[in-house]
């Protein structure tokens, strides 16, 4: 699509760049190929580079301002990942090398792979999905492979709390398997006797978000793992929140049997905007030759003289490759290098850091902002965007006039079992001054919603657009554009 601006400002002849004369014979292209006239303006380098750095000013993003957009950990990234993942022998390498031409980058993700078991306590680690969600579908694929293995072709359902990650269900349904909703309790757990009720021989697994997406750990979590396991299920764990749990809980020893991290929100590596993102797979011992393949291994021990060698293996009941070569390779260096500089203890601080500055915003709002779980949250907290004695007032107001105040409004409307759903997530890279202003942003919205609502529902104020309708936008589709000529 062509900026309208820049057809504005187009000027005949003038070019911002020229190539230059070939030095070879040219050959007229068959018309067949030729595309069709199409008017392009006609712009200095200049002219170009203004207007895109004009508009990527015109973006909010984690390095201008707050961003507590709830289960997706906006931290900020440190530029030193940034540096380490542009290093040449990082990027100019290809993943068809020889492998004695890449050992560097295998040793890598090797190290990289021992460290994501270890965190997570679990015998072994693939790095190749993509991203969460599909870490989401290589994870039931193994469960589902597992089961198949043993014969018990009969459990094709999965389990899914309300009060999950979103893409739950949808990882589940694109696996084949059956989803069951269970509901939560009074407290925000998995209501025990709702999943007793589901778990006969058609069970396959459980898919369990912990933290959930209301910001709480279930305070059943070793019983609800051991009613499934006693169902001959296995339970698989959505580490999207896994930034609460670092250094603190390791899901492999209290029973979790698979589970992905997201690199790009625990390890601070960018996301949003379609990515790319990161979502290696960890497992338990039983299912270790059900990983995806290759896997880096050490396939020739060194010595005191010679380093070890390291290759790819294929796992004995592989469910085959999720991503062609080996994972978003720039990703797992940042990610690499995020933890190499936190260390274990630096990354039991983030997990303390996250989970208090949430508690200190909760402490903060909880008497303004109506939280139906209301006990000491994880990394985040759902709050209600709304008052009983300012009716016309909703969460996508709330959030709309928090541009106003240079802040990025957190999740709306989700999780589903909150109404007008608020979900805050500070994580741990804000200030105690950040967070203050936050709290007086939102307490001076929720003052303004009983006082002079108008400026609630006619917000954003000072954004390049105002408010638009998403709804409109979502059903009314105009996906072409049309080309203004100069």
């Amino acid at each position: 699509m062509i900026e309208p601006r820049l057809c504005e400002i187009s000027v005949p002849g003038r070019v911002g760049f020229r190539f230059p004369e070939p030095d070879v014979p040219t050959e007229e292209l068959p018309k067949s190929l030729v595309r069709k006239s199409f008017p392009m303006p006609e712009l200095s380098e200049s002219d170009v580079t203004r207007r895109y750095t004009h508009l990527s000013q015109l973006n909010h993003g984690i390095d201008i301002g707050f961003y507590p957009l709830g289960s997706c950990t906006m931290k900020y990234n440190p530029k030193v990942n940034e540096e380490t993942a542009r290093y040449a022998g990082f990027t100019a390498v290809h993943p068809l090398q020889p492998i004695e031409t890449v050992q560097g980058n295998l040793a890598l993700m090797f190290e990289l792979q021992e460290w994501l078991k270890e965190i997570g306590g679990f015998a072994g680690v693939s790095l190749q999905p993509a991203a969460g969600a599909h870490g989401e579908l290589t994870g039931v694929l193994i469960i589902r492979a597992y089961h198949k293995d043993r014969g018990d072709v009969q459990r094709t359902k999965i389990l899914i709390p309300d009060s999950a990650h979103g893409t739950n269900p949808a990882s589940t349904a694109m696996s084949g398997l059956n989803v069951v909703e269970i509901k939560s309790d009074e407290r925000g757990n998995v209501d025990l006797e709702a999943l007793k009720t589901e778990c006969d021989n058609t069970l396959a697994g459980l898919m369990l978000t912990n933290p959930n997406t209301l910001g709480l750990f279930d305070e059943h979590l070793e019983e609800v793992v051991n009613i499934v396991h006693q169902a001959g299920g296995l339970v698989y764990g959505d580490g999207a929140n896994m930034n609460a749990l670092l250094g603190v809980v390791k899901p492999g020893q209290v029973g979790i049997d698979v589970l992905h991290y997201n690199l790009h929100k625990t390890f601070s590596t960018p996301h949003g905007g379609g990515g790319p993102g990161s979502g290696p797979v960890a497992v338990r011992s039983h299912l270790l030759d059900f990983l995806p393949a290759p896997i880096v291994a050490i396939v020739e021990k060194g010595d005191e003289d010679t380093p070890p060698l390291y290759g790819f293996v294929t796992p004995a009941k592989t469910i085959g490759r999720m991503k062609a070569f080996h994972g978003h390779f720039g990703i797992l260096v940042r990610s690499f290098t995020y933890m190499l500089m936190q260390g274990s203890d630096g990354l039991r601080e983030v997990a303390e850091h996250a989970v208090l500055n949430a508690n200190y915003l909760l402490a903060k709002l909880h008497h303004v902002y109506h939280v139906p779980y209301d006990r000491i949250c994880m990394h985040e907290f759902v709050a209600e965007g709304c008052w009983d004695d300012a009716p016309d007032i909703h969460a996508t107001d709330v959030a709309k006039r928090l541009m106003d105040f240079h802040i990025h409004p957190p999740t709306n409307y989700f999780p589903l079992i909150v109404h007008e759903a608020l979900m805050i997530e500070p994580t741990e890279t804000e200030s105690k001054q950040t967070l203050d202003a936050f709290i007086e942003a939102m307490l001076n919205i929720a003052d303004e919603a009983h006082q002079n609502p108008e400026i609630l529902k006619s917000a954003p104020h000072i954004t390049p657009v105002g408010r638009v309708d998403e709804v409109k936008a979502a059903k009314d589709l105009i996906l072409t554009c049309s080309v203004s000529s100069s």
